[in-house]
């Protein structure tokens, strides 16, 4: 259930960011289109840290085996 949520979110940031973006193109230059456009960049790179920290989360969840040090002398 948690990566149907994360997927919902993830399209969520993704499709947010696109829709910012159209609604910068359609501005004239100036400092209004450049925020428009960092927060497009924000929501897109939001998104993919997402992913990323997701993808880590269940990375550290598969049991990892355990080493032993062994002392030598």
């Amino acid at each position: 259930m948690g990566k149907v949520v994360f997927l919902y979110r993830s399209l969520a940031y993704r499709n947010a960011a696109a829709d910012m973006l159209r609604k910068a193109r359609k501005l004239p230059r100036g400092a209004e289109r450049s925020a428009a456009r960092r927060y497009a960049r924000a929501l897109r790179d939001l998104a993919r840290t997402e992913a990323w920290l997701e993808g880590r989360l269940a990375e550290e969840a598969l049991p990892q085996r355990q080493s032993r040090m062994v002392a030598s002398g």
